[in-house]
């Protein structure tokens, strides 16, 4: 059972009741990510995700990391685009101290000048960690290709540039502007109840400012470009293709999951089979789509041996262009469907997971829906929708990115074409 209600202060509260099970995943989202940044301020909102637990009024960091350890907890964070998340599973006996955990740290962070300046080497290492990653940065330079001048072109980790221009008062302000009220959404999963839990948030979280007014943004436009950067020491070249996705909200959402399952998101999709298991030419292939307030995108990923390089892109865009011409056989619908719904009960059996579906669909619907509404949509899909979808996103902007040791090779234009 899934319950709402909104506290005096604007913040809101969600919870979903699972009586089978003996923990509880609690997590206060903040409804505001890396896009909602000005340009200096890239790489803000992950800075105070790291900086919330080096201390507060009443805990040091080494007091919050030993709680949360005494009563077996998982404890993590993370910043998003469009939201940040710190969330505590425990057992549900010690969800009251879980509560308090939680209020502490997003509520009386010290933001320590020493602790600033070391957090911030910290996070020039994390970024130097997807310099040495390829897969990773390889979509990152996709998405700033294909989105510029946008903050969801942007790193979420800010730059070096940008980090190094943090000082105390300015992390202190940014704080106390978001942190509040009508931004926060407290999401619950597990054996509780309700009423209980709406004791504790009240109680712990009460006192957060009210307010919290929206963040003018406007949705990217997408572009058509291709980027490439050499570096020597690869093994692999890296490549990867990004088109326009839907909106979180799209009422044809559903349709582009099958065609993205169908494409690349699973085992049986045609280009792990066709490009992977026939021909041999890559390890690692797959698509996803990513989708946003007000925009989405669709990347495919594929890492390749420099020689095999042209006949895997050509072998990638005939495959978008065969989804856009050919009608979908009813098997490949079938198992594409089968293998969403799948997918979705099995990822929704823990709290954590379910803690998470809840407060998402509270950011973007503002509503709950059940898990038989979801697959009932999924099985509602058609063949012919997803013909449709593929000439809308296959029909417009193509961005691609390589990274590998390219020497003198650059793709062209024309590869790209679908």
């Amino acid at each position: 059972m899934i319950a709402k209600e909104t506290l005096p202060n604007g913040l809101t509260l969600v919870t979903e009741t699972m009586p089978q099970v003996r923990s509880a995943a609690i997590g206060v989202w903040v409804k505001r990510g890396s896009r909602h940044e000005r340009p200096a301020e890239s790489g803000l909102s992950h800075f105070i995700e790291h900086m919330v637990f080096k201390g507060t009024t009443t805990r040091s960091a080494e007091r919050i990391a030993s709680e949360v350890d005494s009563i077996g907890g998982h404890m993590d964070a993370f910043t998003a685009k469009e939201y940040a998340s710190f969330h505590l599973k425990v057992l549900d006996e010690h969800l009251p101290l879980a509560a308090e955990i939680l209020a502490d740290i997003v509520m009386n962070p010290l933001f320590d000048p020493k602790e600033i300046a070391k957090e911030r080497k910290v996070i020039f290492e994390e970024i130097n960690m997807v310099e040495d990653t390829p897969d990773d940065l390889v979509v990152e330079r996709l998405t700033a290709a294909f989105w510029p001048d946008h903050p969801l072109g942007r790193p979420i980790l800010g730059t070096k540039r940008s980090l190094a221009s943090f000082q105390h008062d300015e992390i202190e302000r940014f704080f106390r502007d978001v942190y509040r009220g009508s931004n926060l959404i407290i999401a619950v999963a597990g054996h509780v109840e309700h009423a209980r839990v709406a004791q504790l948030v009240s109680q712990h979280f009460g006192a957060i400012p009210a307010g919290g007014a929206g963040s003018a943004t406007h949705a990217p436009r997408p572009t058509s470009k291709i980027v490439c950067r050499s570096k020597k020491e690869l093994e692999q070249v890296h490549l990867c293709i990004g088109t326009p996705g839907y909106p979180q909200t799209h009422e044809r959402r559903y349709a582009a999951y099958v065609l993205n399952t169908i494409l690349g998101g699973s085992l049986s999709s045609r280009l792990f089979q066709n490009i992977r298991e026939k021909r041999g030419l890559v390890y690692a292939i797959a698509s996803a789509t990513s989708s946003y307030s007000d925009a989405g995108s669709l990347t495919i990923y594929a890492g390749t041996g420099r020689e095999s390089l042209d006949e895997v892109l050509a072998l990638t865009v005939a495959e978008m262009r065969r989804l856009k011409a050919e009608r979908l056989p009813e098997t490949d619908l079938r198992r594409a469907k089968e293998h969403l719904k799948g997918s979705l009960v099995l990822a929704l059996e823990s709290t954590s997971a379910r803690m998470n579906n809840i407060a998402r669909q509270e950011i973007y619907f503002g509503r709950q829906f059940g898990l038989d509404e979801i697959l009932n949509a999924v099985e509602a899909v058609d063949g012919e929708t997803v013909q449709r979808v593929a000439a809308e996103l296959f029909g417009g902007e193509i961005a691609l990115s390589v990274l590998g040791s390219l020497g003198s090779y650059r793709p062209k234009p024309a590869q790209i074409r679908i």
